[in-house]
């Protein structure tokens, strides 16, 4: 395994988070990226869109006050890819982007193919993906499932009684 990616951490999850559960979420989150830190991991590959991808931003961000070192890299489907959000998530993007260390765009074409190739690059430049999964049939779940063939570590911050099912082993 590359330094690079031996040193990077990958995010997946859904766009929706249940009502009343996101600080979970986002307390589980932020305490195993604080352990990945301790661990040696510097680089955090982020998939931009709304929901978990978009917290896991703004904790990252925060965290950059406290760990100057580490890098957030944005990785994206194509070019355009938040033109149908509302205004509020469209602000909340505009506000971010400028705060990532680095871009990349996975595709100069957008469609269904794009967002699966943003996923496996996610993947492909880590070694350690942090999710929140509660769904079997989702593109969270491909993702999860594509990095436990390609032997990452896996961490689901979704709850366990709401995450059973959701992972095939």
């Amino acid at each position: 395994m590359n330094g690079l990616k031996s040193r990077s951490c990958c995010f997946s999850g859904h766009r929706r988070l249940p009502e009343g559960q996101k600080a979970a979420i986002m307390a589980s989150t932020e305490e195993k990226v604080r352990e990945l830190i301790g661990g040696g991991i510097n680089r955090f590959l982020v998939g931009g869109a709304f929901g978990y991808d978009m917290e896991v931003a703004k904790l990252l961000f925060h965290l950059k006050n406290e760990y100057p070192d580490i890098k957030v890299v944005l990785v994206y489907p194509f070019d355009g890819y938040a033109d149908g959000w509302n205004d509020a998530q469209k602000a909340e993007y505009a506000e971010l982007l400028p705060q990532y260390n680095e871009a990349i765009r996975a595709s100069e074409r957008s469609g269904r193919d794009a967002y699966l190739l943003r996923n496996r690059l996610l993947v492909d430049g880590a070694s350690v993906c942090i999710a929140y999964c509660h769904k079997y049939r989702s593109g969270t779940a491909y993702t999860i499932r594509y990095a436990k063939a390609q032997g990452l570590m896996v961490i689901n911050t979704a709850p366990e009684e709401a995450a059973k099912g959701a992972i095939l082993p």
